[in-house]
């Protein structure tokens, strides 16, 4: 990305409130996207919520729904993200420098938790695939590492032995969307898609350092293709699904070890419980199952909260934008 898209994109920052974590994601990244008209969409993580927008409130009061700034402002915003939604704060449709904006705001511990341990499944989910970030006082692109080598474990238990490169971004970023309510009726059906083709140097150069730690391992290996992407081979055997449930958030392999059991490992440290599996296919059924249900309870949860807080005239007109792209993908 050039410099004079970089600082086009971190504009909006300048009449924002200091926060400690802002990515940019979606269509705004697709090199071929000349449709200014797009809403550009950021997340931005702070560490007090209730701070955060008390302080933005008396500079952009106007990006909020009108019922929640008289009727309880910064708590009652703060309050219906975390206990109706999943701990996310959407403002849509800001208008400023002739664009139009939306942005998430999350507290840093939350958006940490997700990323580390798939809490909600929400905004891991929106990091494994391609964003582009422009404040990081924590390095959170650092602890997303993690996220990145679960989302492409998990993608590669439910490939099979042969496949190509495109076909394991779209089963990573199918991931967030597997059990979501929005894919029935609000969502493009070619989404993922449109994603993985749009922006498949970002998903090659997002996934590279982790397909090669794979291949150091004897889990992957590479054969040419005369396409401009390469074709993947991976070990099948029940010690390398193995590896790569040991991969995966504590949570998910704590569901995976109430099927098939842990046991404990001693060594010269503390005692490692660590799962073990007796099929490969069991264990990518236990990981669909728990990423539908994250991903399901999630959607419906921050469906609401969107609908609460963008108040009923902005939310019926976001409403509207998506399922006219989503009939227009089914037609």
């Amino acid at each position: 990305m050039d410099e004079k898209k970089k600082e086009e994109l971190s504009g909006l920052l300048t009449v924002l409130p200091p926060v400690e974590f802002c990515c940019v994601y979606g269509s705004t990244l697709h090199p071929n996207n000349h449709d200014k008209s797009r809403m550009i969409d950021y997340i931005l993580g702070v560490r007090d919520p209730i701070e955060w927008h008390s302080q933005n409130l008396k500079v952009n009061k106007n990006h909020y729904a009108s019922w929640m700034v008289y009727f309880g402002g910064a708590k009652l915003i703060t309050e219906v993200a975390d206990e109706i939604g999943v701990g996310v704060h959407f403002n849509p449709f800001v208008s400023w420098n002739d664009k139009t904006f939306k942005y998430g705001v999350v507290r840093m511990h939350d958006l940490v938790e997700d990323v580390l341990n798939w809490e909600r499944f929400y905004l891991s989910g929106r990091l494994q695939k391609p964003v582009h970030v422009l404040v990081d006082t924590l390095d959170v692109e650092h602890l997303n590492s993690c996220n990145l080598r679960a989302a492409a474990s998990a993608a590669l238990l439910f490939l099979p032995s042969n496949f190509t490169e495109e076909d394991l971004y779209a089963k990573i970023c199918n991931l967030s969307y597997m059990g979501d309510l929005r894919m029935f009726f609000a969502e493009d059906r070619h989404k993922v898609k449109k994603i993985v083709q749009g922006q498949f140097d970002l998903c090659r150069r997002m996934y590279k350092p982790v397909l090669e730690e794979f291949a150091t391992k004897d889990l992957l290996r590479f054969s040419a293709s005369s396409s401009h992407q390469e074709n993947i081979i991976q070990d099948c055997s029940l010690p390398a699904a193995q590896s790569l449930v040991s991969c995966l958030p504590k949570p998910v392999r704590s569901y995976i070890g109430m099927s098939f059991g842990e046991q404990q490992r001693m060594n010269t440290g503390p005692v490692v419980h660590e799962v073990v599996i007796a099929s490969r296919a069991e264990a990518a059924n236990c990981v669909e199952k728990f990423i539908r249900r994250k991903v399901m309870v999630s959607s419906a949860r921050q469906a609401v909260s969107g609908l609460l807080t963008v108040g009923i005239s902005r939310g019926s007109r976001y409403l509207a934008n998506k399922v006219s792209k989503a009939w227009k993908s089914w037609g």
